[in-house]
């Protein structure tokens, strides 16, 4: 069974989406470099690090290097986050004279000093505000916004499909919805089927996001919610394919291989020098530490690695770190498809 029948592209202002499987905004984690890595394997769409709108007019060097394409065919989305209507209006602006092709406004996001300034997923509890917002940078902007939610505060306050119909109402062109809720934060499970009543609510095209770590995940995250498309995060770290092999699996019905592991080296390798180009050698190693363990998940005493991996700041030691380790896994692999199973 294959999705060609369920999900369509989708279009938003002059720009089309072909397959809707696409690259969730992780703070600290869909840097340039990360997302270049994802659109190498040809995930249609991928969005931005959460940009403070406060920090985007103030130009901080910080988040003006946060906002650069992830390539030449990049569709450019920047996802801002802020309480104040002109602000957010004035970050779009600015993304949008920087060359972003689509805004996409976090109300999603459940840290405390996000919320803490009445940003992110505070304002699920502030429709008035949030409805302010939505208007105003859609009204700053000629190219499309989009709106990353959850499904409200907590379980007593479920509001998401109120809020689509606002977002709608104010001229947002796709809603992709958090299956938790704020209180939740990343704990428990996503419910998929509260996505339902958005988009039954709404007319826009609706995105689950939520605990979608495999094809099993998205086919059930899918027929639950009977949302438009998906939207993976944390799952895609340390494999910048796995986009990839969900699209494949949308298209055919069937999971496309993982890379092996000479392949996955060289994947890590192209990676962490993507890291070092952008930021240097000393900060890049310090940001590259957690992309590199995540690309050990699942091998031979990839604890030990990651540890000594993450007390070096010398670049030469944590190449032959990692060359020495993908070597070593290499090795187990042979060895273990040598032995022969015992009938």
């Amino acid at each position: 069974m294959t999705w060609l029948s369920v999900l369509s592209p989708l279009s938003l202002g002059k720009r089309t989406i072909g397959m809707p499987v696409l690259l969730a905004p992780m703070a600290g984690v869909t840097d340039q470099p990360f997302r270049k890595m994802v659109r190498r394997f040809g995930a249609g769409l991928v969005v931005s690090e959460m940009i403070a709108s406060q920090a985007m007019i103030r130009h901080v060097r910080k988040t003006m290097q946060m906002i650069e394409p992830a390539g030449t065919d990049d569709i450019l989305t920047v996802q801002i986050a802020g309480s104040d209507p002109e602000i957010m209006a004035q970050a779009a602006r600015l993304n949008e004279d920087r060359g972003a092709q689509i805004i996409d406004i976090n109300f999603g996001c459940p840290a405390k000093k996000i919320v803490g300034n009445l940003a992110g997923a505070a304002l699920m509890r502030d429709e008035a505000r949030a409805a302010r917002i939505l208007e105003e940078v859609v009204k700053a902007v000629s190219i499309p916004v989009t709106l990353k939610m959850r499904l409200g505060w907590n379980e007593d306050n479920l509001n998401a499909p109120r809020m689509a119909k606002i977002a709608q109402e104010s001229g947002i062109q796709m809603i992709t919805v958090h299956a938790r809720t704020r209180q939740q934060f990343y704990k428990g499970k996503a419910d998929w089927q509260k996505i339902r009543a958005v988009k039954e609510a709404v007319n826009l095209p609706v995105i689950a996001n939520g605990d979608i770590t495999d094809a099993q995940t998205l086919m059930q995250a899918l027929e639950l919610s009977g949302a438009d498309g998906v939207m993976i995060g944390r799952a895609s770290c340390g494999r910048p394919w796995f986009l990839k092999q969900m699209m494949d699996f949308v298209a055919t019905g069937q999971v496309s291989l993982a890379p092996a592991l000479p392949e996955r080296y060289a994947i890590l390798c192209e990676h962490f020098q993507l890291i070092l180009d952008a930021y240097g050698i000393e900060a890049g190693l310090r940001i590259a530490r957690k992309h590199i363990g995540w690309y050990s998940a699942g091998l031979p005493k990839a604890s030990h690695y990651r540890a000594a991996i993450n007390q070096t700041a010398d670049l030469a030691r944590a190449q032959t770190l990692i060359k020495d380790f993908f070597e070593q896994a290499m090795m187990y692999e042979q060895e273990k498809n040598l032995v022969e199973p015992v009938s």
